[in-house]
């Protein structure tokens, strides 16, 4: 699929990766639905990027939510053909901790934005993808969720992230089967380190200790690069059904 054909759904666009692959839909003449809570940033985006780019507020573990984003982008853009799963959240917190037991609740709310959150823009989605003129490949729409490399080497408390991004993983072949009848791709993208927002908080020093731990190039990744993969799977359609790890051959430890 033609990037300049591309209507994008992107979920937590307003900042980081989602936010670079916002970017790239539009530097290359496609246009781009973004989805976050983070309203400011969202509007300030808009404005920056005009007529190609649309925002609404939007929490992604909400149907509600989610179907009215979808509804003002087919009222905007006449289409979705490309949904982008960015949005997510990380908190760090050990089974058992100095203050005792894990919080059901911090792992329930890691699980239902970064997976359910996740499943719930795809089954929406797919809905209005369904529904889309195949392309002359046969193609209606690619779908992307982003994952992590914890969901292969989770580190010391990150149980409920390594989880989340665990069940991203695995859900990839079974919804990319099934979507298969519809002209439908999907694939997720598991990164290494990136610079997001995540680590902003931290020191130059601390970014480039991190940075380090990655064989080649030893640095943070750049969220273009991880935008720059997201245009290589909506250009190539071979890639379906299966998590490509863009990490820099990265291996986490257990700490």
């Amino acid at each position: 699929m033609d990037l300049k054909q591309v209507v994008g759904f992107v979920t937590g666009g307003a900042s980081g990766l989602g936010e670079a692959t916002v970017r790239r839909i539009v530097n290359d003449g496609g246009k781009a639905m973004i989805l976050d809570l983070a309203v400011e940033r969202g509007e300030k985006l808009v404005a920056e990027l005009g007529d190609s780019a649309l925002f609404c507020k939007t929490d992604v573990s909400s149907a509600e939510s989610v179907q009215a984003a979808l509804e003002q982008a087919i009222k905007g853009f006449g289409r979705v053909n490309v949904v982008v799963n960015c949005a997510g959240i990380a908190v760090a917190e050990k089974v058992l901790g100095k203050k005792g037991p894990h919080s059901l609740e911090n792992f329930s709310k890691i699980i239902q934005i970064n997976l359910i959150g996740s499943f719930n823009v795809i089954r929406l989605a797919a809905e209005y993808m369904a529904n889309n003129e195949p392309n002359a490949g046969g193609e209606r729409g690619v779908i992307i969720s982003t994952a992590s490399v914890a969901a292969y080497e989770g580190q010391i408390g990150q149980a409920a992230y390594s989880a989340s991004k665990g069940g991203l993983v695995g859900m990839t072949l079974p919804i990319a089967r099934e979507m298969a009848t519809h002209g439908i791709r999907v694939m997720t993208i598991a990164p290494g380190l990136f610079e997001t927002p995540m680590f902003e908080s931290l020191s130059e020093e601390a970014r480039k200790s991190l940075g380090a731990m990655t064989p080649f190039p030893s640095r943070l990744g750049y969220p273009e690069e991880f935008a720059l993969l997201v245009k290589s799977i909506v250009e190539n359609p071979m890639l379906n059904g299966t998590t490509i790890r863009l990490d820099g051959a990265i291996r986490m430890q257990p700490r």
